[in-house]
């Protein structure tokens, strides 16, 4: 927009104005902007590093992690889903060894995208030094000084959105704000310690290592920490190997995360020579795997995991997460369990409660295994200002609270939503504080549905949507398979096979009957064995009530001794009323017997087991157990694309084409009038079930389709309206040049990348967008 720009004394400054200004370029505040701007307005993004993304950038290397770590098909999408996807099918690195292992690829794949977002400028190396007030709860302006380039930017605009971490724009607008650790007798929060204090988690710098193929001696300077004590690490939370940087490598009592951000640096640094120095000489377990490995990068950016937090129109408590509060203005979600790590990092006993927890004992874990949970808008609006709000870590939250919507996919997520509502407040005229009590809430809502956000208590209501009005038919449709065991010869799998706490296996119902469940069991105990087997309806994947109700039916069940011998279990269990979610077959503890793992994952159906608490978590990183059930289920019916919902979640809620028919395979929508169809946008499977980490260099998910004609009736004929070739993202908007009327219409999925089935979770259709007028939109 407009700007101006003058001299003063060895100083440029630079006055721009935007209808949204952004200030911090991490993945709240990139989604934030990039939002902001796909929704027609103008944005400002304002970062203080060269590099967007924040922790996650190449400067700090904390790869993004959010809900899918805890939780089957929770991963987050929308800005952050096209990020990683792309991120994956272009980065010859993978991020299996967590930190040290992101690399400038990443940063490159931000950065085209913000140059590729129309309306959206960015400012980099520019740091926020001062916020212009034309009232006490209006921002007018904020002030940026450019590193290097002696320029000073005054950044005007409508709505701001402060995305620091550090809440710098929000505590120079006189907001109110908390830093530390909340008492329990405040909220009675149960992770909360008995007094309130200033102890807050710690800031980390990460390193990277390289096998060279040959030794390498390393030297640590006399400066660096000295380890000794193998126990330091191996008994105390802090697991250690030689290839990159660990999450637990972290410092802030007694220092000041925000003020003494430089003495941490280097007290970090000082730390991590001193670690590498007892892997490479001292460590009893890794001296000599170490001894190829060369330290090949040392971050000098510490990544902040907490400082203030900025009081909003809702604090969330971590009562809402446990108990997974249902909001009006519920705009993301988060799924991380309550991560608090200890006060002082390396300088405490240990790292944190749950990394010293034996597998067979996850009492602490059990308490703090929460979600997904919904995110009301209000925790991003900062309270009693008229145009500020905020995204990140420094939302209105509790420090228990923050433990668990930290993490970056949920930062993430939690800025498109600030962005679309900012861009949404604008539209309407209105300031962004009102939008929760308004009917603007549900615009917003809609608007992150269809950008492929997801929401646990939203679904489609796009009353533009014409797709909606139709009927849904398919060449084919797949039913649930019976699912044979992994090979066999890994111990590792054998072990977490052991039926040491009841295991759940979740079964998408679509038949009006369940004659027959049959499992694939392991006995080597020299007798016959005896497993108790429950069935119960649950709510969604994610309901982890250990006794969800009374179980629909029960059986004890008789396991010969034997190895993958298939169970069968005549249940004999209408399940009319039911049909169209889901049920959990539950086998009970016995330690001398194992329900051996799948070999492959049915779409929408996972696996979980007992950690205590009356309480079931994932199993793994997204595991099926093997599996039978008769008759087959038809759970990927073509009409799944209409449930509203973009992953499986109360249902698989994905059609899909029966792999054992050859592509090409086609869906078809029709009406019973003839429509105007100009935008065909269509979700694709993929990147859902796992946590970026899990997922490979060069990575295109198999499910995903690849190759995809639309075609429509016109004059009685099918007509081509638009082709897409090598696709592998989740989401697609095709926009045609000329709308065409029609009443029938087809996507022909020609090829995936790799799998034998055709698959799409939604697909919606509108008329083409209005030509916008010049200057400002009618309302």
């Amino acid at each position: 927009m407009g700007g101006t720009e003058r001299v003063t004394i060895g100083m440029r400054v630079v006055e721009e104005s935007y209808d949204i200004v952004v200030c911090g370029g991490g993945l709240a505040g990139f989604s934030a902007a990039v939002a902001a701007a796909r929704h027609g307005a103008q944005v400002c993004l304002v970062q203080d590093r060269p590099v967007f993304g924040g922790n996650s950038s190449s400067e700090i290397r904390v790869p993004p992690q959010g809900a899918a770590s805890f939780h089957a098909y929770a991963r987050e999408t929308g800005i952050i889903s096209e990020l990683l996807i792309e991120e994956r099918a272009r980065n010859h690195e993978s991020p299996i060894f967590d930190n040290g292992y992101i690399n400038s690829v990443w940063d490159m794949v931000m950065y085209e995208m913000a140059m590729a977002t129309p309306g959206l400028t960015f400012r980099l190396n520019s740091t926020v030094t001062d916020v212009v007030l034309s009232d006490e709860r209006t921002v007018e302006a904020v002030i940026a000084r450019v590193s290097h380039a002696e320029t000073e930017l005054h950044l005007s605009g409508i709505t701001f959105i402060d995305c620091t971490g550090d809440g710098i724009v929000a505590a120079l607008a006189g907001c109110k704000w908390r830093y530390g650790t909340e008492g329990r007798d405040e909220f009675g929060e149960p992770h909360a310690p008995e007094k309130a204090s200033d102890a807050v988690m710690g800031s980390s710098i990460h390193i990277k290592a390289k096998n060279v193929g040959h030794p390498i001696p390393f030297t640590a300077p006399e400066w660096a920490v000295r380890y000794d004590d193998p126990d330091f690490f191996w008994k105390r939370g802090r697991g250690v190997n030689p290839y990159s940087g660990f999450w637990w490598m972290e410092l802030s009592m007694p220092w000041h995360t925000i003020h003494d951000n430089e003495t941490l640096r280097h007290e970090l640094t000082r730390h991590v020579l001193g670690v590498w120095d007892y892997i490479k000489n001292r460590d009893p377990v890794l001296q000599e795997e170490a001894q190829n490995y060369a330290l090949d990068w040392i971050g000098q950016v510490p990544g902040k995991r907490e400082s203030r937090r900025i009081i909003g129109e809702y604090l969330m408590t971590e009562h809402d997460p446990l108990g997974k509060t249902v909001f009006p203005d519920e705009v993301a979600y988060g799924g991380w369990f309550i991560d608090l790590h200890e006060p002082g990092g390396l300088l405490a006993e240990y790292s944190e409660k749950t990394a010293v927890e034996e597998d067979n004992n996850q009492t602490y874990m059990a308490k703090s295994y929460v979600g997904p949970f919904g995110i009301p808008l209000r925790i991003l609006i900062a309270k009693d200002m008229n145009n500020l709000m905020m995204a990140g870590r420094n939302v209105s939250v509790t420090h228990a609270a923050l433990g668990t919507v930290r993490v970056m996919g949920t930062t993430a997520v939690m800025g498109q939503a600030a962005g679309t509502a900012a861009a949404i407040a604008l539209k309407r005229g209105i300031q962004v504080r009102e939008v929760p009590d308004s009917s603007s809430i549900h615009e917003v809502q809609q608007a992150l549905l269809r950008d492929g956000c997801f929401l646990p208590n939203r679904g489609n209501g796009d009353p533009d949507d014409l797709a909606r009005k139709a009927t849904v038919r398919a060449s084919s449709e797949a039913t649930l398979a019976p699912v044979g065991p992994a090979p066999r010869g890994n111990l590792s799998n054998a072990q977490n096979d052991a039926l040491t706490a009841t295991r759940g296996q979740w079964i998408a119902v679509g038949a009006d009957r369940l004659d027959s469940l049959a499992v694939c069991m392991n006995n080597d105990s020299g007798t016959v064995q005896f497993v108790e087997a429950r069935v119960y309806a649950v709510d969604h994947l994610w309901d982890y009530r250990l006794h969800p109700d009374e179980p629909l039916a029960a059986t004890l069940l008789t396991i010969p001794v034997g190895v993958e011998q298939w169970v069968e279990w005549r249940i004999n269990l209408s399940v009319v009323a039911i049909r169209g979610s889901y049920v959990r077959l539950d086998l009970l503890a016995n330690p001398h017997v194992s329900w051996v793992s799948a070999s492959s994952i049915e779409p929408g159906h996972v696996s979980a087991y007992e950690i205590g608490e009356e309480k079931m978590r994932k199993l793994g990183h997204g595991v099926m157990m093997s599996l039978k059930v008769q008759p087959p289920q038809a759970c990927y019916e073509a009409g799944n694309v209409l449930s509203g919902v973009t992953r499986p979640y109360r249902y698989t809620n994905l059609w899909r084409s029966d792999p054992s028919q050859n592509l090409p395979q086609w869906l078809e929508l029709s009406w019973e009038e003839q429509v105007e169809v100009g935008v065909i946008e269509l979700t694709f499977p993929g990147h859902l079930i796992r946590g970026y980490m899990q997922y490979p260099a060069l990575y295109k998910d198999p499910q995903c389709p690849k190759d995809i004609t639309l075609e429509a009736i016109a004059d009685g004929q099918w007509v081509e309206l638009a082709t897409l070739r090598g696709n592998y993202q989740r989401r697609r908007v095709i926009t045609l040049e000329t709308a065409i009327i029609t009443n029938r219409l087809r996507v022909v999925i020609h090829a995936t990348n790799g799998d034998p089935s055709a698959a799409i979770y939604e697909i919606r259709c509108y008329p083409l967008p209005k030509p916008k007028r010049s200057g400002k939109d009618e309302e």
